[in-house]
């Protein structure tokens, strides 16, 4: 009997399912007339073989409907929408006898007319028409057109006697069908040889000498875009070369009829011909030859104003510049001048207007600069760079929405007033103040109990547009890539993280730009002392710790000689706890001490919570340099096939420990060296983290991110400072489990902050459009923490060599993302795929469910 209805149960959720797909089929089908075909598949083939190059398939004019996960959501959306809502406006009007009587009492005819616009403009038919998409119907035409884009394609590849023709091919399923483009490419013409034809002596002596740089080659294929870039090429050469008024459109290519071959090797000679400069309606050749042109005069206006009186000014002559300004000059000299990279007799040079352009931007005091060129004599130039100041002061004010690791959302508020040109040399002072208010997320909350975050903090950052260094580093790093020096003193206040740290930090940094994807960063001086402004607390934050300890001290709550460490809590379950902080400690010191028979395991647990107490409580003083490199092939915000990479190399310590035979140091109990009382940290660290974006069709993007991080100790230290050490979990990581949560190694979240020296983290997101500005993702993060080279003692946190590897935890989930245009907020949820916490049998799906489930919220994608 039981067999029998479970059988009847079976079939009756197929007979249900197949009624889903019936109607998902209907809607499909809704708005497809009976001699209409929808489009369901695109196939491009050129001599029989299958094309699969996404750039070639964007040149079909017409492509099947949008998917999710192989169903057409977008369709289904636009074809629930009425298809005439004034219609359906009638009908709800005049649906009861007296409803059309009571509206016109209530409203006026324009009141009910505004009312039908309303039904119809702003209901939900055109809300789903907007984020819908019509249904791709085959339209001949449209195939034709596409068939004519594959040709001109092909013959721009050489393939000048190629064929192209479509075949619409009828689906297995009703008013469905596919299109199969076919080209015959035929045997493809190649350069045999390259004549030149210019005009120019000038211009023929600059080509001959990087002629080894050609785009264009005898023996290649012939290929119409590398004829192209090669005309990009020239053109740049030129204006880099002086040639001050060369025009692209002087520079054509001639295929020479009379010489292509219908042979086996089909082959043709091609004629570069770059011709004398063209009058403005491009319709004939005039002047003369285009000749190298050098500056006569370089003038730099550092106050110039519309309308102003040029009589007015004054002048002075610094190198090979004349500096223009009214009254008293407010800039020293050379912090204009080193902006310029061009001067008086040098040749014009396209790439140095650019550099000046971007410098002169780079100083921050100005605004985008205005360079005029003025012919003067037998090719020669007079040079005007137009400065308009900045205002000398400004005020911004700035409020954000912000998301990190510890907390789920959060509103910053930051003022700063900016003052320009502070010694004369394009110098910016910047003095901010700013803090914040954040949620703290579910597991933080747990930690602390309470559920907010605040911070509050302030900076006085000054920014040079040069290297400040005593030793001159212009032929090292010039002008032109873009160099700056920044000395920041601040201080920071963190309420409810951790034990409320207030942080003090230093920094004289240096960075400049070799190019526009290179950036190089070198932190000099990176000083940051760190204090617990509430160590007598640590118990309280830190329950998962305390919950350990008094386990432990549980065993010896009855005995009365230990009743000083406890107190009464009023809970049946645990009416005696270790007091906080007095009784917790005293109970750690006097395990330690042997004052209390403990067994070897507890006074080893007992150890390890006290050096973690001590670790955690304790000051931190930290004297670091660092070097870091990036490139980011990225070209704009609209690019989606780039790819990231960051190399960090930092070092702690060193300095002071070097002085330890000069300066006279005291010590502490653990005899490590201390300044104004407090340890300083002494490490290497060493980062690395590549980001490579792929665009899989429009829209599509596949994103990779691999982290490699490693922090030393030695020398004055044990172990990585808190601020200093690496975490796993959290929005930006693996978020199948909470920031903190993760690891070390195989431990299950022994700690409330579990952190460790040595990460590494692998992310895998593939982000998909799904509705108009709605995104979706799928995703995997891999990664864990260890412990290595340091004082950690248990063997399930400990990183000792590739068995390790096997602690890599696995999450998998999935995403949705609204896109505000200047930011994106997400929704991740992550499902904890393969827990190398648990036993060996049960680390995979064991927990892969909504329950055990990591939500997180964030801003932006994560990498």
């Amino acid at each position: 009997m039981k067999g029998s209805l479970g059988l009847m149960c079976n079939w009756a959720k197929i007979r249900l399912l197949l009624l889903m797909l019936t109607m998902v089929g209907c809607n499909t089908l809704k708005k497809v007339g009976d001699d209409e075909l929808l489009l369901t598949k695109n196939s491009i083939f050129t001599d029989g073989e299958k094309i699969k190059n996404e750039d070639i398939k964007s040149l079909i004019a017409q492509k099947p409907n949008s998917t999710l996960l192989g169903y057409p959501l977008r369709l289904n959306l636009y074809n629930l929408a009425k298809e005439n809502p004034d219609s359906s406006f009638q009908n709800w009007l005049h649906r009861k006898e007296k409803r059309e009587k009571r509206l016109n009492n209530l409203l006026s005819q324009k009141q009910v007319n505004r009312l039908r616009e309303s039904f119809i403009v702003k209901g939900a038919s055109d809300f789903l028409k907007r984020i819908g998409e019509a249904p791709m119907i085959i339209d001949t035409s449209l195939t034709q057109k596409s068939v004519n884009r594959l040709k001109a394609y092909y013959n721009s590849k050489g393939y000048f006697n190629n064929t192209g023709a479509y075949n619409i091919v009828k689906g297995k399923r009703k008013k469905r069908g596919k299109i199969e483009y076919n080209i015959n490419l035929e045997k493809p013409f190649f350069i045999d040889t390259i004549q030149k034809n210019i005009s120019s002596p000038e211009l023929d002596s600059i080509y001959n000498r990087a002629i080894e740089q050609s785009l264009v080659k005898t023996g290649d294929q012939f290929d119409l875009a590398k004829f192209n870039n090669e005309r990009e090429r020239l053109t740049t050469l030129f204006r880099n070369s002086g040639v001050y008024n060369f025009q692209e459109s002087s520079i054509n290519y001639d295929i020479l009829r009379d010489t292509i071959k219908l042979a086996d090797d089909q082959s043709m000679d091609v004629q570069l011909n770059i011709q004398k400069p063209r009058s403005v309606n491009d319709s004939s050749s005039v002047g003369n030859d285009y000749k190298i042109f050098r500056f006569k005069k370089v003038n730099i206006y550092a106050d110039y104003k519309i309308g102003w009186a040029k009589d007015s000014l004054k002048s002075i002559d610094h190198e090979n510049y004349t500096i223009y300004y009214y009254d008293k000059l407010k800039y020293k000299p050379e912090a204009l001048t080193d902006a310029i990279f061009f001067e008086k007799d040098s040749i014009y040079r396209d790439l140095d207007r650019i550099r000046t352009y971007r410098q002169v931007t780079n100083l921050n005091t100005f605004k985008y600069p205005s360079i005029i060129d003025s012919l003067v004599g037998n090719n020669k130039l007079i040079s005007s760079i137009y400065l308009t100041p900045r205002p000398k002061f400004s005020l911004n004010l700035d409020f954000d929405v912000t998301h990190s690791n510890i907390q789920q959302v959060g509103t910053a508020f930051s003022a700063s007033v900016i003052t320009r040109n502070v010694f004369g040399g394009a110098e910016t002072l910047n003095i901010s103040a700013r803090g914040s208010v954040g949620l703290l997320n579910g597991r933080n909350i747990t930690i602390g109990g309470d559920t907010f975050t605040s911070e509050i903090g302030g900076d006085v950052n000054i920014t040079f547009p040069r290297i400040w260094f005593p030793l001159n580093t212009e032929k090292i790093i010039p002008h032109y890539m873009l160099p700056q020096s920044r000395f920041l003193v601040g201080t920071n206040f963190q309420k409810n993280i951790g034990l409320d740290k207030q942080s003090f930090n230093t920094v004289l940094s240096y960075n400049w730009n070799p190019s526009n994807s290179l950036r190089n960063n070198i932190e000099l001086m990176n000083v940051e002392f760190v204090r617990n402004v509430n160590p007598d607390n640590f118990y309280n934050q830190y329950q998962n710790t305390f919950a350990r300890l008094d386990e432990i001290a549980n065993n010896f709550q009855d005995d009365p000689q230990y009743a000083s460490f406890f107190e009464e809590t009023g809970n049946t379950e645990d009416p005696l706890q270790l007091s906080i902080p007095t009784g917790a400690n005293d109970f750690a010191k006097a395990v330690l001490d042997n004052e209390i028979p403990t067994d070897q395991q507890q006074r080893a647990d007992v150890n390890s919570i006290e050096e973690r107490r001590q670790r955690l409580t304790e000051n931190n003083l930290i004297f670091a340099s660092n070097y870091t490199f990036s490139k980011n092939s990225k070209v704009d915000i609209n690019d989606n096939d780039f790819y990231q990479f960051r190399m960090k190399l930092e070092s702690a310590g060193n300095l002071l420990s070097l002085l330890e035979d000069v300066v006279p140091y005291n010590k502490n109990d653990n005899d490590q060296l201390l300044v104004f009382g407090v340890p300083f940290s002494q490490y290497f660290k060493t980062e690395f983290d590549f980001i490579r974006h792929w665009e899989v069709s429009n829209s599509k993007v596949l994103a990779f991110r691999s982290f490699l991080g490693l922090a030393v100790p030695y020398g004055n230290s044990e172990s990585i400072p808190f601020v200093r050490s690496y975490f796993a979990g959290g929005s930006n990581d693996n978020r199948a489990w909470n920031a903190y949560e993760l690891g070390p190694g195989k431990t299950s979240n022994i700690n409330d902050f579990n952190e460790a020296n040595l990460k590494l983290a692998l992310n895998l997101e593939y982000r998909f459009p799904i509705a108009g500005d709605v995104k979706g993702a799928f995703f995997a993060d891999a990664g864990n923490i260890w412990n290595v080279f340091d004082n950690e003692d248990n063997p399930d946190a400990i990183f000792s060599g590739f068995n390790s590897l096997s602690d890599i935890a696995l999450g998998t989930g999935f995403g949705l993302r609204y896109d505000f245009t200047y930011f994106v907020f997400r929704l991740d949820i992550g499902f904890k795929t393969y827990n190398p916490a648990e036993e060996a049998a049960k680390r995979w799906f064991r927990q892969y469910n909504f329950k055990n489930a990591g939500f997180n919220i964030g801003i932006n994608y994560p990498f």
